[in-house]
């Protein structure tokens, strides 16, 4: 496979994708992310939304976009309650759902994680919790850390109109109550389509835990899962490539 690289941003995936991530330079990073100077964006301890789904499907679905799909994928995958989550591509149209043409910024994709859940056991607004609280940064415009361009923005993709409900009504509380101190950024659209990654991307973060870029911008997303949601945190993650097979 070829991937695109810049060295742009220090620490960036596309920066870091392809080389080695040897030992001492893992550890040298994990070190930095210690540092609070220097570390990865720490969590929001955020409210829950007022209301919340009223499902009583065995599974539902929901679609959150939020910078690299690696990490964010990784997150919902240590949540209680999630039966699948799949990293790939959505806002832009079939032709253009790969990772060539979504890094380049022009195909209108945003990196997508489609989660699939009981909502017995977890909520959708419990997501959405997780999701603007540990998975990623909700004030940050089309970019996430140091990953830049409209193909890492904030975005829900609701799949009904009590999804959209729920989002905007959740949003609106969260910029009211200035919980992150600037205004929450994420677009909120109708689901057109996902479109799966390729399955070189599908649980990167349980497959690489010592690559450079997840132990710095991504590992510590699961710890600030488990010391926050410590009820909903699952020590084994929900897998891609286990579920296929």
């Amino acid at each position: 496979m070829t991937m695109k690289k810049s060295f742009e941003m220090p620490f960036s995936r596309r920066a870091l994708f392809g080389a080695v991530a040897t030992t001492a330079l893992a550890a040298t990073l994990f070190s930095m992310s210690t540092n609070r100077s220097v570390a990865a964006e720490e969590a929001f301890v955020i409210p829950p939304p007022s209301i919340d789904e009223t499902a009583s499907a065995e599974t539902e679905k929901a679609v959150f976009a939020g910078g690299c799909f690696w990490g964010v994928q990784g997150v919902f995958q240590h949540v209680k309650g999630v039966k699948n989550a799949v990293s790939g591509y959505s806002g832009g149209d079939k032709a253009t759902a790969t990772y060539e043409a979504v890094s380049g910024g022009q195909s209108g994709h945003a990196e997508a994680v489609e989660i699939t859940y009981d909502p017995k056991q977890v909520t959708y607004g419990q997501l959405l919790q997780i999701f603007f609280s540990v998975a990623h940064n909700p004030t940050q415009l089309n970019y996430q850390g140091p990953d830049h361009g409209t193909q890492y923005r904030s975005e829900v993709f609701t799949i009904d109109d009590e999804q959209k409900k729920i989002t905007q009504t959740y949003i609106a509380e969260l910029d009211k109550s200035k919980v992150f101190g600037e205004p929450v950024v994420t677009k909120v659209s109708d689901l057109s389509a996902f479109y799966p990654a390729e399955e070189y991307h599908q649980d990167f973060l349980t497959l690489n835990p010592t690559y450079p870029y997840i132990v710095y911008n991504d590992m510590p997303k699961i710890e600030n899962l488990k010391a926050l949601f410590s009820d909903k945190f699952a020590s084994t993650p929900v897998l891609v490539l286990k579920a296929k097979g």
